[in-house]
């Protein structure tokens, strides 16, 4: 059964949508600038997502002491880390925040993947340059891949099945479920059809 992450949530009617449609995760972005959320904006939000879906927390090079302020607040379960983070940084997150771990890698050969199958994460995301990107990357690059992954870059209602049928772990869609740099219910609705009808 693959999952669906919805990454990149940022306003309340994202929230409501992601109820109605129940994705597995929602992710809230705690880097960069377009799909950036503050403390308190996601503080908000995950008061209205259902408790059901557990939040992710996407950071890049963060301290451990801010990641841990979001995790004792309840804010998220999940803590996703797309920057320079090594294995031991990996485990003091989540020794002594006690949530799972998923870490980013960006694939542009069999090497990247080698490196993302030996990370000591819960889980490895793999995605296109730095993420954010829209595009792919070469999906024939997975095919030694052993260990369940999130797959990202690129996605959107299209490519869903496609992406599905690699049998990954989980899709992570955010600017393919997007109109014009915001979220557009349409498309995740279609999305969540497409990947469900594929499940069944």
């Amino acid at each position: 059964m693959v999952k669906v992450k919805f990454c990149g949530l940022k306003r309340p009617c994202d929230i409501a949508w992601a109820n109605e449609l129940r994705p597995d995760y929602a992710g809230f972005v705690f880097a960069g600038k377009k799909r950036r959320v503050s403390d308190d904006q996601a503080a908000a939000l995950r008061k209205d997502l259902d408790p059901g879906i557990p939040a992710v927390g996407v950071f890049v090079d963060d301290s451990l002491e801010h990641m841990g302020k979001l995790v004792a607040a309840g804010t998220i379960q999940i803590v996703q880390l797309h920057g320079q983070e090594d294995d031991t940084m990996i485990d003091a997150v989540r020794q002594s925040l006690q949530v799972p771990v998923i870490k980013a890698f960006s694939i542009a050969s069999q090497d990247d993947v080698r490196k993302a199958e030996q990370s000591r994460a819960d889980y490895i995301l793999l995605d296109h340059g730095a993420g954010g990107t829209g595009d792919c990357f070469d999906w024939a690059l997975l095919g030694q891949l052993n260990r369940p992954y999130f797959l990202a870059g690129g996605l959107n209602p299209d490519n869903a099945v496609q992406a599905a049928a690699l049998h990954p772990y989980a899709l992570d869609v955010s600017s393919g479920i997007e109109t014009d740099g915001v979220k557009d219910k349409e498309k995740m609705k279609l999305f969540m059809a497409r990947v469900r009808a594929y499940r069944r």
